[in-house]
């Protein structure tokens, strides 16, 4: 294949590529009635000045299964963690416990999770889109790059196809990661 056409495939198939991992990133946070260290990915808390990711300033471990337990290395900034853990509405009440902060997960009732299938499955939809969006690029890309005349028609043509295999491909692994995400929320 000629190197611009590779190119403009390589390209979107890249960009294809990490809009699949931003969703896995994604799916990763949304809670499951399960503690797991990464429903707290996201929570940003003021120390010494600064913003900074909690995993930065404390150790978050799981002792049993639905509690995450908080160490911060330094205590002075209990409370901080403690208001960043509240304003993060991620449904869980810290407990401060002098040292620590623990977090009880409460069980999620059935409409709760049937809510959270329909979130995961909203934001699967909004990845298709992005990949659709790649794939109307790329086509672009090529049907330019022919039009200019950088690339044979028969190359924009084998760009147009490798680049809807590439979508083919994503969507795969979309639809995969739906799945295992709405198995893991309906379990529970």
């Amino acid at each position: 294949m000629d190197p611009i056409a590779t190119q403009i495939v390589t390209d979107v198939t890249g960009r294809m590529d990490k809009s699949v991992q931003h969703l896995a990133d994604q799916l990763r946070t949304i809670r499951t009635g399960r503690a797991a260290p990464v429903l707290l990915e996201g929570v940003r808390v003021e120390s010494y000045g600064t913003m900074l990711p909690l995993n930065q300033i404390a150790n978050i471990s799981v002792p049993e299964p639905r509690s995450l337990l908080v160490k911060p290395f330094d205590t002075s900034l209990l409370k901080e963690i403690d208001r960043a853990i509240q304003g993060a509405n991620l449904g869980l009440t810290p407990i401060n416990e002098g040292k620590q902060i623990r977090l009880q997960m409460p069980p999620l009732s059935e409409e709760q999770r049937k809510k959270l299938v329909a979130k995961v499955k909203e934001i699967c939809e909004t990845s298709r889109v992005a990949l659709r969006n790649e794939r109307r690029d790329g086509n672009k890309a090529a049907d330019g790059a022919a039009k200019d005349g950088k690339i044979s028609d028969d190359f924009k043509a084998e760009v147009h196809g490798e680049i809807q295999d590439a979508l083919k491909k994503g969507e795969a692994k979309i639809d995969e990661l739906l799945k295992k995400k709405t198995a893991e929320v309906m379990e529970g």
